[in-house]
């Protein structure tokens, strides 16, 4: 077999030069870019081949002479990608473990695009290097604050799309609901004004005066309101039982659907009686469908109305939660809005539990500056996790005061509680106690760092039965401050 020597790759060998293309080193001199280069290991990783993985122990600065590198982090065993490093001035082609750095393991895997040739610095050397190079130390301190600060940019973006990920199912569930009411309310009407033109055309046909159907109107308006309203259900089934008797006693047949329109809308015998005597018998029961319609049809309305009003209602607490139309910097807010909309929005989480909701608002609790699109996730995760962690009947309580100067939140629910093993981690990256695809394991840490950025306080107290989180706000922050 002849091999084709036209695809026959030759990777270039082990230079102190490839060093000198490392944005990072380049400030070097030769004879401290000589010092790693004798002391760095070479390797050379095709498309695809792994670098490190996660949970590695982490004891290598790399530095990247050619070729490109993603990284993935390890959410609760799956590989999301999260950046590349490339020798760009953002990284400066150096990665891995850098000096000073607490990291212990590497937090996910990272994989060769095309190939990459890499230099391998062990964490034995960092000290010698300090001496040798302490300028170089505090450019490394640099890239590390930035790769640290842009982890965290790309971490809180992926909570938020996370969070709204938790909610987009609920709200089409919401949305569906009074859209469905709405399609088949539209349905009903368009029945019910074909009905209307029939049953007018037998009161033309029987010469009913306009006084009458005047009268018929009034009665209609004099009781919308009362649809159902402070009566039960027996008390309804009486009302219906009484009339259904009255039209058996008058000699009147078939009128089911009548009796039960009239009952809900509190119509009594004596109603009857007094439209009785206005009209002729013949055509008593063809005004009453057509009293009867209104009713329905005005009922209808109502419930367009309500439904319309729903999907409004939650397209307001969709925007202002996700904070649209507004600009991202520091804004006043009202916390007991922002919470109701997070209520809003995960209520159909909190119907599938039967949880009950307690507030206990303070009424003259201040407006206070904030970024609100991001403190609306911390509302989401921590209701979110409360709705997790109680059975089905559970309650969680919200509550809030302000004491002039900073505004308190509570949120308490009564699930099982945090174990008190772990609940000093609670607040660490990517910890979790959910299983696997249930939860991002990068909430809380989330939330203690938008908690942060407001210089506020978050706290937590746990016990079986109970668990509280506390959070404290300033009410006002200097722009240079949030």
């Amino acid at each position: 077999m002849t091999i084709d020597e036209t695809r026959i790759i030759t990777m270039p060998e082990a230079s102190i030069d490839d060093l000198k293309k490392v944005i990072g080193l380049s400030e070097l001199s030769d004879e401290v870019l000589q010092w790693i280069f004798e002391r760095s290991t070479y390797h050379v990783y095709q498309d695809g081949d792994i670098l490190v993985k996660t949970g590695a122990s982490a004891e290598i600065m790399w530095m990247l002479a050619e070729g490109k590198v993603d990284y993935y982090s390890d959410v609760n065993g799956q590989l999301v990608y999260y950046l590349s490093f490339e020798n760009d001035r953002m990284y400066g082609g150096i990665t891995g473990l850098l000096p000073h750095s607490r990291m212990k393991v590497y937090g996910g895997t990272s994989i060769a695009v095309g190939v990459a040739r890499v230099y391998g610095l062990h964490r034995e050397h960092f000290a010698e290097l300090e001496k040798l190079a302490p300028d170089f130390i505090q450019r490394l301190i640099g890239y590390m604050t930035e790769r640290a600060r842009l982890f965290a940019t790309i971490q809180l973006q992926r909570e938020k799309v996370s969070a709204l990920g938790k909610l987009s199912a609920g709200i089409a569930h919401e949305m569906n609901n009074p859209a469905a009411a709405i399609n088949r309310i539209s349905s009903e009407l368009k029945r019910r004004l074909q009905l209307n033109y029939e049953l007018t055309s037998l009161l033309v046909g029987a010469k009913i005066e306009p006084e009458v159907i005047a009268k018929l109107e009034s009665f209609a308006h004099s009781r919308e309101e009362a649809a159902g309203k402070s009566l039960s259900a027996i008390e309804r089934m009486n009302i219906e039982d009484e009339i259904s008797d009255w039209f058996s006693d008058n000699g009147y047949s078939n009128i089911g659907e009548i009796a039960e329109s009239l009952a809900e809308y509190g119509y009594t015998k004596a109603d009857l009686a007094n439209i009785n005597q206005s009209i002729a018998p013949q055509s008593f029961i063809s005004a009453l469908r057509w009293l009867e319609n209104l009713l329905s049809s005005n009922r209808l309305i109502k419930d367009l109305e309500e439904a319309s009003s729903r999907i409004s209602h939650l397209v307001g607490a969709i925007k202002s939660h996700v904070h649209m139309d507004r600009t991202t910097d520091a804004q006043k807010t009202n916390i007991h809005t922002d919470i109701d909309n997070t209520l809003t929005l995960l209520g159909y989480k909190l119907r599938d539990k039967n949880i009950t909701v307690i507030r206990e608002f303070d009424p003259q609790l201040p407006e206070v500056d904030a970024y609100i699109g991001e403190l609306n996730q911390v509302w989401t995760n921590i209701i979110d996790n409360a709705i997790d962690a109680v059975e089905r009947n559970g309650t969680i309580a919200v509550s809030t005061h302000s004491n002039g100067k900073d505004v308190t939140i509570k949120l308490v629910d009564n699930g099982s509680g945090i174990p008190t093993d772990i609940i000093s981690r609670i607040f660490d990256p990517f910890f979790t106690t959910k299983k696997v695809g249930q939860g991002t394991g990068i909430g809380l840490d989330v939330v203690k760092r938008i908690i942060d950025r407001h210089h506020g306080v978050i706290k937590v107290d746990s016990v079986p039965g109970r668990t509280e989180f506390n959070i404290c706000i300033p009410i006002v922050h200097s722009p240079e401050k949030i």
